[in-house]
């Protein structure tokens, strides 16, 4: 009875949304779906881990959770998480451009870089949980990050629940979440024998 009522309630809200709303939805989840076939075939053909990816999507409010474990075996999100972006020109650790990032490869530019990373060597950190992880970039757009120290790691800073509409502080480049969800993380990147894929993107 009570499931019934449940999927009665979701039939009225889904009806009651109106038409555009509806359809931006339904983008995004196609849009979502792509990026994880592309996701899967570009683990497959490079010899990456298969089991799970990082895939980070900044065309969402920082403020929102947009770091997403992408489980490829169960085909589900596992799980999700508020990451902090590159301030650029902006002072550091504040929320200024929490819905318009910037991206550039440029050394000393302060902005995250979009494209693939390979997730590489845990080592010492002096953020957080004192744990990092090299991110090697893949594409043109992110070449720079060894050289620009562009690593993984947590960020006191960074919140374990939604903020918005406030956004998520911005830091220099590094893709940071907060200490609890990288501790989750960090547990499955030492699991894996094989390279691990993060892609960051807004498209």
């Amino acid at each position: 009875m009570l499931k019934l009522i449940f999927v009665s309630i979701i039939t009225y809200i889904l009806l009651s949304k109106d038409e555009t709303v509806l359809k931006l939805e339904t983008e995004k989840f196609d849009s979502f779906n792509s990026k994880v076939e592309e996701a899967f075939n570009f683990c497959k053909s490079k010899k990456f881990d298969e089991n799970f990816c990082i895939l980070i999507d900044m065309k969402i409010h920082s403020g929102r959770k947009r770091f997403f474990v992408w489980d490829f075996k169960k085909d589900t999100i596992a799980y999700s998480f508020l990451v902090s972006h590159g301030c650029c020109n902006n002072q550091w650790s504040g929320d200024f451009s929490k819905s318009n990032p910037v991206f550039s490869n440029k050394d000393g530019s302060h902005c995250s870089s979009k494209g693939k990373y390979r997730i590489g060597k845990r080592g010492y950190s002096n953020w957080g949980v004192k744990t990092k992880y090299l991110l090697h970039g893949l594409d043109s757009s992110n070449s720079n990050a060894l050289k620009r120290v562009i690593v993984f790691h947590s960020w006191e800073a960074v919140p374990d629940k939604e903020v918005y509409p406030r956004g998520t502080p911005e830091g220099w480049g590094c893709p940071s979440i907060s200490n609890n969800s990288f501790k989750i993380v960090d547990s499955l990147l030492q699991r894996t024998r094989r390279p691990v894929l993060m892609w960051i993107y807004n498209d």
